[in-house]
């Protein structure tokens, strides 16, 4: 196990800020994503929140993207950033990386890790601990892209406890107020009462569709009623 500071400082004093010159303006240093699935994995979670949480300012969602929390992982390059993160109480706009000392001491209060044959043992391993013992994130979830293998653990007493599944196998976020849950082989987002986080297009379609069914069974009626439906006058 990696030996990890457990107490370490959420701010810089105001008094030590002329003394401690940490650098500013990071660019995130992350390496190239494994593959196609991994890619699109990401890119429908954020986009999907982005969507769902449209008009919230509060929140800031990112993915492949480094956290830089300290000057000596500035030094050692011990850790890179997470797969997918949320940051509540953030302002919500576009950043070269996340860095901490530029942020309020604001940690993620939501991390999901995509494993992968080269990453498994990283995740499951130093940046469980990491994220339990230093940033302290609620809630941490991973998910493997193409074995499906699902698992979310929220922080108790300073410890990781698994959450438990649905009978659906949902995992529930206490931070976002959402569940995790696999639909159609990727991740998504499903609402408190069970309904599926929709992307702009899937909400489109749903719509349309809603509306061709209201459309048919009103016509049902009419024909129910000795009406006609397409012999009346368009509107």
């Amino acid at each position: 196990m990696v030996r990890l500071d457990a107490n370490p400082p959420q701010s810089i004093p105001e008094e030590l800020k002329d003394d401690i010159k940490l650098p500013t303006n990071l660019y995130s240093d992350e390496p190239p994503l494994e593959t196609d699935f991994h890619r699109e994995q990401i890119d429908l979670l954020i986009r999907l929140l982005k969507y769902w949480w449209r008009d919230r300012p509060d929140f800031y969602i990112s993915g492949n993207l480094t956290v830089y929390y300290n000057e000596q992982q500035l030094k050692k390059r011990d850790f890179r950033g997470s797969d997918i993160f949320v940051v509540l109480g953030a302002e919500k706009r576009n950043r070269r990386s996340w860095t901490i000392w530029e942020e309020g001491g604001k940690y993620p209060n939501v991390v999901i890790e995509l494993l992968s044959s080269s990453t498994a043992i990283v995740d499951k391993g130093k940046k469980k601990d990491l994220y339990q013992e230093v940033w302290r994130v609620p809630d941490y979830f991973w998910f493997h892209p193409q074995t499906m293998e699902f698992a979310g653990f929220h922080l108790v007493d300073g410890q990781y406890v698994a959450i438990f599944p649905t009978d659906d196998g949902w995992l529930w976020s206490e931070q976002l107020g959402l569940y995790l849950g696999i639909y159609e082989q990727q991740l998504r987002w499903f609402t408190v009462e069970g309904q599926l986080v929709p992307l702009p297009e899937e909400q489109e379609q749903q719509a349309k569709e809603q509306a061709e069914q209201r459309a048919e069974q009103l016509a049902a009626f009419l024909r129910s009623r000795g009406i006609d439906p397409d012999q009346l006058p368009e509107l």
